[in-house]
């Protein structure tokens, strides 16, 4: 079994990305903006290796793909550093801050329960911090329409009630209709969807 992580790796790597801004001339032309197709592009690509890995026991390329997204984060982490914006240590912080805060159940003296009660504390934290004023608030436009359509189902769940969605001719209410029932079993319709087009493709 490896041995737990010291962190050193990403001591040196944050040394190697702050170097590669400051000597390589593609890099230092990088902004937020010019990056952010290559963070999508990695998400997806991390995403295909977590399936691959579901069907192999092969979990090696996920392991690369992990490598590439956090290559990301490091990478706008250090312009940011760059501009006096934050760090990746205050990224850290952030985000430490934050599981602390939102795992109560762990960290603080509030009950546990099964994972669908730690989750409902979880949104029910979430929704104290964010103080949202709409079910879309929050919602990335840019969201697949599946993965959108799920988000908006649960915060009107949450929010008092899924209206009754009865499948029509029309073919957006039929998909609606689709991801209701995914959402009501608990079944993610964009991973489902995913694993009927690779078992079309007989993969």
């Amino acid at each position: 079994m490896d041995e737990p992580a010291s962190g050193a790796p990403l001591l040196e790597f944050l040394e190697v990305m702050r170097r590669l801004r400051a000597e390589c001339s593609w890099k230092a032309g990088q902004t937020h903006r010019s990056l952010a197709r290559y963070l999508l592009e990695e998400t997806h690509e991390t995403l295909e290796a977590i399936d691959t890995g579901d069907r192999t026991g092969d979990w090696a390329h996920l392991r690369e793909e992990l490598g590439d997204l956090l290559l990301q984060v490091y990478f706008h982490a250090v312009i940011a550093e760059e501009a006096g914006e934050f760090t990746i240590d205050d990224v850290a912080a952030d985000i430490t801050a934050k599981m602390y805060r939102r795992n109560p159940h762990v960290f603080g003296s509030a009950p546990g329960g099964s994972p669908e009660q730690i989750n409902e504390a979880w949104e029910a934290i979430k929704a104290t911090e964010k103080r949202r004023t709409s079910v879309t608030d929050g919602l990335p436009p840019g969201l697949p329409a599946l993965l959108y359509a799920d988000k908006v189902l649960d915060r009107l769940e949450r929010a008092g009630g899924v209206p009754d969605v009865a499948p029509t001719d029309d073919l957006g209410n039929r998909l609606l209709a689709l991801v209701t029932e995914a959402h009501e079993r608990g079944i993610d319709p964009e991973q489902a969807l995913r694993d009927a087009v690779r078992g079309l493709l007989g993969a």
